[in-house]
């Protein structure tokens, strides 16, 4: 059954699913929309044109879908959507899109945002991610699949971080950050391969060899220029998927730039 504790606030239009608990001091706004079993404990605030996906727990003083940050921000209409079975843990803030930035963040499923994590505007975040204490993703930032952002760390606007990939605390990301690739330092750099990762995921050995030779054939290698190397890698590695990911990603946009191990882009 739906639990609504009598000091809770809940706008007229807001749209709750069944099964929810919301509990004291919280308040939803009329355009927000919480799918079946979305737990918010107190304090919670939940605004703007927010969608909550089933599951999804959101503790104590977390800030839900007002305004960006942005000073562009005009008041237009945009959206923030957050998947399924998400734990959005205390302080946290996510903000919606800007007109400017396509109108939408958007929060995949089964991800963990720890104390404080905030996700900037016009933000897609990807399934199974997780942001440790205090990470924070600017505007514009993409987290695909299996992320994580160790405890201070922060992404600058508009910079990628591949699936896999693991971002050290207190780490600084000015770049794109490789599918499975580990990132370290003030100003990140390529520290390697996100090894304990991919053997977590259960990835073959032998896919897991080939992209440790493709990564050395890639960033430690000074025949030609970054690009050059990482399509030659994806020439001689042709199926494997692995390295495939990683070759992808550097090649698919134009002008892109990249943490590497020696901090060139």
């Amino acid at each position: 059954m739906t639990k609504l504790h009598p000091t809770a606030i809940i706008e007229d239009g807001a749209e709750i699913g069944e099964g929810c608990r919301i509990g004291p001091f919280c308040v939803v706004g009329p355009h927000v929309k919480l799918g079946e079993n979305v737990v918010l404990e107190s304090h919670v605030v939940v605004a703007g044109h927010t969608t909550v996906g089933a599951g999804t727990h959101i503790f104590p003083f977390a800030s839900i879908g007002h305004q960006p940050q942005d000073l562009k921000f005009a008041g237009e209409v945009t959206y923030l959507e957050i998947g399924r079975n998400n734990q959005i843990r205390e302080h946290v803030t996510m903000n919606p899109g800007t007109e400017g930035g396509g109108g939408l963040t958007k929060v995949g499923d089964n991800c963990l945002f720890m104390m404080s994590a905030h996700v900037g505007h016009d933000c897609i975040v990807g399934n199974n991610a997780i942001l440790a204490n205090n990470a924070t993703l600017g505007g514009h930032v993409e987290l695909e699949d299996h992320v994580i952002m160790g405890g201070l760390s922060a992404a600058r606007q508009w910079i990628r971080i591949g699936k896999g990939a693991i971002v050290g605390g207190m780490t600084g990301v000015e770049f794109d950050v490789i599918p499975f690739g580990s990132v370290i330092g003030d100003r990140a750099h390529l520290a390697g391969l996100n090894l304990v990762g991919l053997k977590r995921a259960n990835h073959p050995r032998e896919e897991i060899h080939a992209l440790r030779a493709a990564f050395r054939d890639i960033f430690e290698s000074d025949e030609g220029t970054l690009l050059e190397r990482a399509n030659a890698a994806a020439v001689s590695n042709a199926g494997r998927p692995l390295v495939a990911a990683v070759t992808d990603f550097m090649l698919s946009r134009e002008n892109r730039r990249f943490c590497t191990p020696r901090g060139e882009g």
